[in-house]
């Protein structure tokens, strides 16, 4: 696999890229080397940097502009000479009718993006997807596509198509019936059995059940409040362990291995666990890769258990979060990804 090192941009303390864990900033106290310039001019629905036209402009669709995420595209972004606007979704309203489509912005129409980049967790509105939506029949180039953050979105839809394709998944059942929980378990050979969220991100609504009685336990409560569950496989080998791939146009840029802390079976980053860099074997290399071109995405974060049937895909993530993979791998994904960008628009644009 192969990864570009590089050496961060020097940012001033307390901006969460010089070491330690990121703190809110007020918008006057942001350095200035992770403020958005001023807007340019740039042509919609194609590169105009590339046709020598005009700088080239990027779109990041995010609801939290202090996210680590953001701010490190507002460094790569200032390093390449590229505009940056960070725009919240929900405050877009969209326009049709016989007119060309239209998204106007904080009272402004916006025409002047060469791409976007949607940062879409689960947890925001469908709303969001629906200007995804807007900007591709804008002609805006889009990395990822609404359809595609639609299918990673759907825990339950993105197991089903993985299934489909012949994506190794762990065995996973989904019932609402508490006549089914034994059979249940029979199926995924358990317990224990992990129960996730359909809808679920950083960890939040996935849950390791020991025993027969606990999974009846869970399951009746959350049936109660109308969450459907999925019953999975729990694979001993992985427990409290993972790996998180980044794939972005078809190869692997980055990967970790991800070790829950004591005492706890979930390794994401954001539960406390800790990420190492890792070379991939084939097999993992191979999984990461058909799991991003089965789900349509051009850009995504692949999590895998490795069992001893091999490397099983357990989520694919369209809008990843990149700190703990930049700090583990030392790999620049922020730019990595504005460079993906910006020829992803030059292929709309000579298309």
């Amino acid at each position: 696999m192969t990864r570009r090192r590089v050496a961060f941009p020097h940012v001033s303390p307390g901006s969460g890229l010089s070491g330690g864990p990121p703190r809110p900033a007020a918008r006057a106290g942001v350095p200035a080397a992770l403020r958005p310039r001023a807007p340019v001019t740039a042509r919609a629905g194609g590169s105009a940097h590339a046709a020598g036209l005009q700088p080239f402009c990027v779109g990041v669709l995010s609801r939290r502009p202090n996210l680590y995420t953001v701010r490190r595209f507002r460094v790569a972004a200032a390093a390449r000479g590229h505009t940056l606007r960070v725009l919240d979704p929900l405050a877009c309203y969209l326009s049709l009718g016989r007119s060309r489509p239209r998204v106007i912005y904080r009272g402004r129409e916006l025409r002047h993006l060469d791409v976007v980049l949607p940062r879409i967790g689960p947890a925001t509105s469908g709303y969001a997807l629906a200007v995804v939506s807007q900007f591709e029949l804008m002609g805006v180039p889009v990395v990822n596509g609404a359809r595609a953050i639609a299918n990673a979105r759907d825990k339950l839809g993105s197991l089903q198509l993985l299934s489909r394709h012949g994506v190794q998944i762990p065995r996973t059942v989904v019932a609402r019936s508490p006549s089914h929980v034994r059979v249940s378990l029979a199926e995924v050979g358990g317990p224990p059995a992990v129960l996730k969220l359909v809808h679920g991100t950083h960890g939040i609504g996935v849950m390791l059940a020991e025993s027969e009685q606990a999974v009846q336990s869970v399951l009746d409560t959350l049936w109660s409040l109308g969450q459907n569950i999925l019953i999975q496989e729990f694979v001993a080998e992985s427990r409290g362990r993972d790996l998180r791939v980044l794939v972005v146009g078809g190869e692997v840029v980055a990967a970790m291995r991800r070790e829950a802390r004591l005492g706890e079976f979930r390794s994401n980053i954001h539960r406390g666990g800790r990420g190492t860099a890792v070379e991939l074997d084939a097999a993992c290399t191979r999984a990461a890769l058909d799991a991003a071109r089965v789900m349509g995405l051009d850009v995504a974060g692949v999590d895998l258990l490795e069992s001893p049937a091999g490397p099983m895909v357990v989520e694919v993530n369209a809008s990843p979060g990149f700190e703990g993979l930049e700090e583990a791998t030392r790999v620049d994904i922020a730019g990595i990804l504005l460079d993906h960008a910006r020829r992803h628009a030059a292929r709309a644009a000579g298309a």
